[in-house]
């Protein structure tokens, strides 16, 4: 859950709370990746679901993330305070108090978890759980501020979620969950490496130990390039393994190709243009994600109900 952002770099902006800031606290823009994801996973995954069961396990994941998210601006609330994307956060800008923060991430965690329990399986639930714990300990409060590796390992908290939604339909995991684990896993380093690049300065300030801030933008630009390529071999595991077919073998090979040719821009590119070249690809890693699990539901759909394999 460490991707996507929910501030923009406008002055921070003093007041009373109001409803949307308790439920940006939740990051919303988060929210709707997990959920996306977990949909896709839970549409996925063999065997049938209750709808009204599925709609919970949905909600459940949706809510532990945003507790996870509260749990998050809890923590890092002084260095939002000085990143001018995060400065107008709820809790830096006074509208919300720290603890009222921790009250809502708690309680929602909580919440979120037991209800998947009692819905699904303990299995489902102890793998929210542990999401949960993994992004905001192990991410948020201790590789966040020490390493540089910091989102590559802390990436694997926003590439559980279809895992968490498979394990609620057939109470396992299996090699197919895994592999839309490790398409997210992979995708998370390009994506905030990109970002790190032309908001150097942001976390330079804030003291986070980004990749660019500590190994360097040459060092970084070649990082890119590789987990592009790993992303791109990822992105092909379904199809190796029998889960997708032709369709979407197709607009992984496609998409993935073109990923890769604007990660080798970016490592061309110095000064400006180099910070240029990192918010495209920042921005096309956005809309990537999303063509390749719409096209796995798509393929498998056609393939289900077309005869398409």
């Amino acid at each position: 859950m460490t991707y996507l952002h929910d501030s923009k770099d406008v002055p921070a902006i003093a007041g009373g709370a109001r409803v949307g800031d308790y439920f940006a606290l939740l990051k919303p823009r988060v929210m709707s990746l997990v959920i996306f994801t977990a949909i896709v996973g839970l549409l996925l995954a063999p065997g049938p679901i209750n709808p009204v069961i599925a709609f919970i396990a949905l909600l459940c994941i949706s809510i532990g993330a945003g507790g996870s998210g509260a749990l998050n601006m809890w923590y890092d609330s002084d260095i939002d305070a000085v990143m001018s994307r995060t400065r107008n956060r709820p809790i830096p800008s006074g509208r919300v108090e720290r603890n009222d923060a921790l009250a809502i991430g708690l309680i929602a965690s909580g919440f979120s978890v037991m209800t998947l329990g009692l819905a699904t399986n303990w299995l489902a639930a102890g793998f929210l759980a542990f999401t949960i714990f993994f992004y905001a300990v192990i991410y948020s409060m201790w590789l966040k501020r020490s390493t540089p590796q910091n989102i590559v390992i802390g990436g694997a908290a926003g590439a559980f979620p279809p895992m968490v939604a498979w394990a609620a339909v057939t109470g396992t995991i299996s090699i197919e969950s895994i592999a839309l684990f490790l398409i997210i896993f992979m995708w998370t380093p390009p994506h905030f490496w990109a970002l790190a690049l032309y908001k150097q300065s942001d976390y330079q300030e804030a003291g986070i130990p980004m990749m660019p801030n500590v190994a360097g933008e040459q060092s970084t630009k070649v990082q890119i390039l590789v987990y592009s390529v790993l992303l791109l071999v990822s992105t092909l595991i379904p199809s190796f393994i029998g889960f997708s077919h032709l369709p979407y073998t197709a607009v992984a090979t496609v998409t993935g190709v073109w990923f890769v040719v604007l990660a080798l821009q970016l490592y061309r590119r110095t000064g400006v243009e180099m910070k240029k070249a990192g918010k495209k690809l920042f921005t096309y890693s956005l809309y990537y994600l999303l063509i390749i699990f719409l096209a796995l539901l798509a393929d498998h759909y056609l393939a289900q109900f077309g005869g398409f394999a």
